[in-house]
């Protein structure tokens, strides 16, 4: 088994991974800005129904690539193979940075709920959120069998809770927004508010995906992938449109409108302010299942870069237990570099991130594409629905995102092109090395 991935990874982790990867504290923080802009519940959820449409297509392209190439990596492995070495060394290592920024930025954010829990930490904000880095990276020494069951674990304790929140908001709200009948703005604003609304619940569901990247370890890819990765989507999917469904039936549009968390408003309103303190322990458990997944994935993609001689050849190291160590040591150290560069670096590199995340999913539509033409004798257990018009189509919806995103960090784009110049100067001197060797 020596640096070797373990194939011991099935259905139920598939799923868990997705719900694990994608429902974070997005879906509790975005309804507020959302409801502010759009003010009508109907438009709202039509908008989550879109873009959960959106990822569901999506997975039924990445089955097709993820199937013919089942390795770990995701959308490096597929660039890399449609494109070349640098556009998958690009894509390989945005994926990877953009997912230790999150890393980063993630503990930092678990760390500040951690202070209003315990406000007596609050002098060793930083040094807690290296700690939990240091205690997820510990477990995952201990191999994939035990990662991938906690992450079955964690993302059951949080779909358990977010129906239990659910159900509450259900039973004890007093019709909130819908009683109002709020009507949507008109014109300009409207179309603001709309594109808006789209990135935001764009975000929320980043994620959906992630099953992909674990494709080398499952026990059955064909029979269990498919499965899993729509299961996934679905319940997703539900929990959203449900939660929305709630907060909008528990809170006025004018509480709503101002609120930047609005589930804890909507308990706060239903059972006063000391429930403030439950959802925050609830927002914690969120984070921690979303870095636990990080932890879990984003080795995966240097792993399989060093493999094909774009990274450090250390990084292939895989130990006894299953789990790409050296390439878990890089992931977690360099989260805590980030930390210590202070949050502004973290919040600049994130709003990066995003650009290269939407990028990542264009890379693989475009992939498919490109692949059907030059390898149409590729093994393909699993064919996209609609081909070629969905992955056409997902690809300008991608790139309509990808657009949105620019213009909204307008800001960040000089630090983009930036990045990528100096990824093509570090590239060339990996290209250097690999034929010397």
């Amino acid at each position: 088994m020596e640096n070797k991935l373990w194939k011991v990874l099935g259905t139920t982790f598939g799923v868990a991974v997705t719900l694990g990867g994608t429902v974070g504290t997005g879906i509790l923080r975005k309804p507020g800005p959302i409801a502010a802009s759009l003010h009508d519940p109907s438009l709202i959820l039509i908008l989550w129904v879109l873009v959960a449409i959106y990822a569901l297509l999506g997975v039924s392209c990445l089955l097709e690539l993820s199937l013919s190439i089942p390795k770990a990596g995701s959308w490096y492995i597929y660039a890399e193979r449609a494109f070349g070495r640098y556009i998958g060394f690009l894509v390989g290592l945005t994926s990877w940075l953009g997912t230790v920024t999150a890393l980063g930025f993630g503990s930092y954010t678990f760390s500040e709920y951690l202070i209003i829990v315990f406000p007596s930490l609050s002098p060793y904000l930083v040094y807690c959120a290296i700690g939990i880095l240091a205690l997820l990276w510990f477990f995952h020494q201990l191999g994939v069998v035990m990662a991938g069951k906690s992450q079955e674990w964690l993302s059951g304790i949080k779909a358990v809770a977010l129906l239990i929140f659910i159900a509450i908001c259900f039973f004890y709200g007093g019709g909130g927004v819908f009683q109002e009948q709020a009507k949507a703005p008109t014109g300009l604003p409207l179309a603001t508010g709309i594109m808006t609304a789209l990135l935001s619940i764009f975000y929320a569901f980043d994620g959906w995906h992630t099953a992909s990247y674990f494709t080398e370890e499952n026990k059955d890819p064909v029979k269990s992938m498919p499965k899993s990765m729509f299961i996934g989507v679905i319940t997703v999917a539900v929990i959203y449109l449900l939660i929305n469904v709630g907060i909008l039936y528990s809170l006025p549009l004018e509480t709503l409108s101002s609120s930047k968390l609005a589930a804890a408003d909507a308990m706060k309103l239903l059972f006063g302010a000391d429930m403030g303190r439950w959802i925050t322990v609830f927002l914690m458990l969120s984070i921690l299942g979303i870095l636990n997944t990080q932890v879990m994935f984003a080795p995966r993609v240097i792993y399989s870069m060093s493999r094909d001689g774009l990274f450090f050849k250390a990084a292939e190291k895989v130990n006894a237990a299953g789990s790409p160590t050296t390439a878990t040591h890089l992931t977690v150290f360099s989260a805590c570099l980030f930390l210590l560069a202070g949050k502004e670096i973290n919040e600049r590199l994130s709003d990066i991130a995003t650009f290269f995340f939407v990028a990542s999913y264009l890379a693989g539509f475009a992939s498919l594409l490109r692949l059907r033409v030059t390898e149409p004798n590729l093994k393909r257990p699993y064919l996209v629905w609609g081909y070629p018009y969905l992955p056409w189509i997902l690809l300008i919806i991608s790139a309509l995102f990808l657009v949105g995103t620019l213009v909204t960090n307008l800001g960040s784009v000089v630090y983009v092109v930036g990045f990528v110049a100096v990824s093509y100067l570090v590239y060339r001197k990996f290209l250097v090395l690999d034929q010397r060797l």
